[in-house]
């Protein structure tokens, strides 16, 4: 009788430790995901939301998103900037970025400086407590279009270089989300230094990897576990697939995990 009532409570205790390990990861489209950490910390990436055709309607309402502690942006496109100065208002969220694109978004009032955190490339933040987040290279271009709210008049403004970001959670779990990128040799670098559980790539082509580059760097570079395409099938020119990935990526250990805009998974 003991022994059942030990191996209940030891089961319980399991079970509750790998709840409190569990997180969420939800997909918007296009480059712009939602992270729920094991210790309930929220996390944006590229909040893409509302003028995205691939987010759900009933998702376009940001009062739905609940609390948000912390927004990455990896670089100053419109498309990836998105939400986020309406965002960063409403929650008063942190936002993290590359230090030159942080002074733009400082100096036109986009983000007030006291809720951007401007960083750099390889050096870990702490940007919220228990998360520590990296920022790594991308190989793509990055700019800030600016609309003058009273004028109308839109204007050119510097958004530094674009980047990518290794997140790790609570719990160690790991998440290299690429931004826009093109394949390069120090991918190598981040699959063997940082080793993430979950990697985020773009497929799309045009603008970044098509599915023949992302495989490759899946392949030859990166070693992933884990992989979720993204940045495909938003706009014309993004014309890779899950299915073409699939198909350069040939015979793999790598689990393609293809989620729904809208769609939220447990890890």
């Amino acid at each position: 009788m003991m022994r059942a009532i030990g191996g209940m409570v030891m089961l319980a205790m399991a079970c509750a430790v790998s709840q409190a390990q569990a997180w969420e990861l939800q997909w918007f489209g296009q480059s712009a995901f939602k992270i729920t950490s094991p210790g309930g910390k929220v996390i944006l990436i590229d909040p893409f939301i509302t003028g995205n055709p691939k987010t759900p309607e009933a998702l376009k309402d940001l009062a739905a998103l609940g609390k948000v502690d912390l927004i990455l942006v990896t670089h100053g496109h419109g498309d990836h900037v998105g939400d986020t100065a309406r965002i960063a208002a409403d929650h008063e969220a942190k936002v993290a970025m590359n230090a030159d694109m942080g002074h733009t978004f400082g100096n036109l009032g986009i983000v007030p400086y006291k809720q951007l955190i401007r960083f750099n490339k390889s050096g870990p933040i702490q940007p919220i407590d228990g998360i520590t987040v990296t920022m790594v290279h991308a190989e793509h271009s990055s700019e800030v279009v600016h609309t003058d709210p009273a004028s109308g008049a839109k204007s050119v403004h510097p958004g530094g270089e674009p980047a990518g970001y290794v997140i790790e959670l609570e719990n160690g779990f790991r998440i290299y989300h690429a931004g826009d990128t093109g394949v390069f040799a120090d991918m190598k670098f981040i699959g063997e230094y940082y080793r993430p559980d979950l990697e985020l790539l773009p497929i799309g082509g045009h603008f970044t990897m098509d599915p023949a580059h992302a495989a490759f760097a899946v392949n030859k570079l990166l070693g992933s576990k884990k992989v979720i395409p993204m940045h495909y099938g938003t706009f014309p020119p993004l014309k890779g697939t899950p299915e073409a990935f699939k198909q350069a990526l040939g015979e793999t250990g790598t689990e393609v995990i293809v989620m729904e805009p809208g769609q939220v998974l447990k890890f």
